[in-house]
């Protein structure tokens, strides 16, 4: 008997449709039954990601449409299994595309990098290489899929320049501009969404690590950027619909999910790397190493001639919930690969009371006073990332920590009350 290869995956993934779905069947014809419950790692609320909500409830918004999804490794059920396979596999989902963002859709390419058109050869479907393109490029793309709705389930890390959150943007915009319906599937923010920090982004520095003006750490899930997009920045709002989770609390870190981790990117291999990232990704606007190239990106942080000086200046700032460790690393590519450097290793030992941007200026400030041969990156980077000229001009004047943090005061602010009109969770 000759089996085809929808059939083989099918028979694989049933079960595993049954338990995202909530089903107590294993088969999609058969209606879907009361949604199993998430173990909450410590006894509290159980969570349900917006897509385990829309298969609880047998997919019925996406009924009778052509649908394409925008997704990468991390759009996952709580057993591992991806989402496209598990709608592949499900004759109530018409799923004819799939899109892949920077990276790739099954993660292969490192920063900078995409893996272009293909079949996936799991499921048989195109997937349509989304990365560097944006307004009507990126409609076309949609219109030659054929789908009548783009779904987006990425996990985001929490940051402004991200970059996932910004391909959220570019695929609503081209959604609107090729008349197709947008539906996000929200997911935790792995670093709460406690508050937004950090200096605000100026339009004239908009870049795909920083479309819009929002924070350097903006607190949200990607549905709540969803709609602070639709009602903020679309010139023209796309028709939005967002699966919200529940049981999600907004003080909760990433461990209280009991979701499994998958690495959102390459060097974004923990929910520790997440959070610290807000903050030591500013390294990348310097000649320091920001970790790239260990088991530690964004948590390492050096340069061939720093010594232990950083570490001990570090330290004396007494920011909240962090420890400064001396350490020495040898990164196999990026910055300095090859090289053994001195730098710090950043240990979070309070992450309610961390704050992770305040965090990185105080490196950034610590390691320009302590090491002569500091420097920032030719093309000024760190002004896209920090959104600004304020975060390098103020330190390269001599401003200490506190100065440096009020001079976002005002806009974080504004964008602050903006941002509360646009939350979902408590």
């Amino acid at each position: 008997m000759r089996v085809s290869r929808r059939g083989l995956l099918t028979a694989a993934t049933a079960a595993l449709s049954a338990t995202a779905a909530g089903t107590a069947a294993a088969t999609a014809a058969e209606a879907p039954g009361p949604p199993v419950a998430a173990t909450p790692p410590s006894g509290g609320r159980p969570l349900r990601t917006g897509f385990e909500r829309l298969a609880a409830d047998g997919y019925a918004l996406l009924g009778g449409e052509k649908v394409g999804v925008v997704t990468n490794p991390t759009g996952i059920t709580r057993d591992a299994a991806h989402i496209v396979d598990v709608m592949h596999a499900d004759d109530r989902v018409d799923l004819a595309a799939v899109f892949g963002p920077e990276h790739g859709f099954r993660g292969t390419a490192q920063a900078g990098g995409s893996e272009g058109f293909h079949p996936d050869p799991a499921t048989g479907l195109p997937v349509y290489d989304t990365y560097l393109k944006s307004g009507q490029p990126l409609a076309d793309v949609f219109t030659a899929s054929g789908v009548d709705t783009v779904v987006f389930d990425i996990q985001d890390a929490g940051a402004r320049f991200y970059t996932y959150i910004w391909t959220l943007y570019d695929c609503m915009e081209a959604a609107q501009l090729a008349g197709k319906r947008f539906v996000v599937l929200d997911r935790p923010n792995p670093v709460s969404g406690r508050s937004a920090e950090g200096p605000v982004m100026h339009p004239q520095f908009a870049t795909f690590v920083g479309r819009k003006p929002i924070s350097q750490q903006h607190g949200m899930t990607v549905a709540e950027l969803a709609l602070l997009f639709n009602g903020e920045f679309l010139s023209s709002p796309v028709e939005l619909e967002t699966v919200r989770m529940t049981g999600w609390r907004r003080d909760e870190f990433y461990d209280a999910s009991g979701l499994p981790w998958v690495p959102p990117s390459p060097n974004m291999p923990t929910p520790e790397t997440a959070l610290v990232y807000p903050g030591t990704c500013l390294f990348e606007g310097t000649n320091l190493s920001e970790g790239r190239g260990t088991t530690r990106p964004f948590e390492l942080l050096g340069a061939p001639g720093v010594d232990g000086s950083w570490a001990a200046a570090a330290n004396e700032l007494g920011l909240p919930g962090v420890r400064f460790r001396e350490a020495h690393f040898a990164p196999t590519f990026s910055k300095h690969s090859g090289r053994t450097v001195g730098g710090v290793q950043v240990h979070v030992r309070d992450r309610a009371a961390f704050d992770p941007v305040r965090t990185g200026i105080g490196l950034l400030i610590t390691a320009r006073q302590t090491w002569s041969g500091f420097a920032w990156r030719a093309d000024n980077w760190i002004d896209k990332l920090t959104g600004s000229t304020g975060v390098r001009t103020r330190i390269d004047a001599g401003a200490g920590l506190d100065e440096v943090v009020d001079g976002w005061k005002d806009e974080l602010a504004g964008f602050r009350a903006t941002r509360k009109r646009y939350l979902l969770y408590r």
